[in-house]
């Protein structure tokens, strides 16, 4: 089966800026499910096996879609690296929503999608958007979160947090890169400005959609307890735990072989599993 790959279409966001997405998709008269996959926090559409992930969701007869937020580090210039450090410390929930928000309008309208057929599918920090942007917009129906945070609220307190606040930037190190990754203050102000909109528990009990937790029982970044209490909050949620599996399913940065890592061709198979049968 033939795979259609349109890669790096820039898309524009008047409330953020440019940034690109990607679409994978079987050549088809009929119309595919719109699945969308949000990365998350110092992520982003190329990482990783994320492209092999896209190339069997396609396969699987879907539209597959995975974009890099607006203002996640990346450019349009250089999708691949965090060359945008100062975007990256602008960053906040307000934009990301914003930039789904674009995705969804721009690819619905695509001849090739059902648009009575939309799926998230959020990573980590990209998770707790899903469930965020699920609550918000109806015309989202199936919604599954891999390794994904049961709140926003991520930030230092206390003492560390004045200090943020005083010097009105801190610092994170990316392990990989060595970058030391800034984050402005801004984006804790847009977030108690805001907190009742990006309240994930909230949003976890009244989302409507067809809902699959995914995590891995040995993920180093999330506790598999973030899993375990979003399926608590949504009862008719689907719980679906990886043994040993890490929090990015065996996939690292870069790639190189061939196939998907077992963990994540498990859960890529799991994924398009429940969206057929609930979809």
């Amino acid at each position: 089966m033939e795979i259609t790959k349109k890669q790096n279409i820039i898309l524009s966001n008047p409330e953020t800026r440019d940034f690109l997405a990607d679409a994978f998709y079987s050549e088809t008269d009929n119309k595919l499910p719109l699945v969308i996959f949000v990365h998350g926090y110092k992520g982003y559409k190329d990482w990783g096996a994320w492209n092999l992930m896209a190339e069997k969701f396609a396969k699987a007869g879907f539209f597959f879609v995975k974009f890099n937020f607006s203002h996640n580090g990346t450019t349009v210039e250089d999708p691949d690296n965090f060359a945008d450090l100062e975007a990256f410390g602008k960053n906040n929930y307000s934009k990301e929503l914003s930039d789904l928000g674009v995705v969804i309008d721009y690819f619905i309208k695509d001849p090739k999608v059902d648009d009575q057929k939309i799926i998230l599918i959020g990573h980590s920090r990209g998770g707790g958007i899903s469930i965020v942007k699920t609550f918000e917009d109806e015309r989202i129906n199936g919604l599954i979160t891999l390794a994904s945070v049961d709140t926003l609220d991520r930030f230092p307190d206390g003492a560390s947090l004045e200090k943020w606040k005083n010097e009105g930037v801190y610092y994170v190190l990316n392990g990989r890169t060595k970058q030391e990754m800034p984050h402005y203050y801004q984006f804790y102000e847009n977030f108690e400005q805001d907190a009742h909109r990006f309240d994930v528990e909230m949003a976890t009990e009244m989302a409507k959609a067809h809902l699959l937790i995914v995590h891995g029982t040995n993920d180093e970044s999330v506790e598999v307890k973030n899993a375990e209490h979003l399926h608590i909050l949504n009862p008719n949620s689907e719980l679906f735990l990886v043994e040993n599996a890490n929090h990015t399913f065996g996939a690292k940065e870069p790639w190189t072989e061939a196939g998907l890592p077992q963990d994540l061709n498990t859960v890529t198979e799991k994924c398009i599993d429940f969206i057929n049968l609930k979809m």
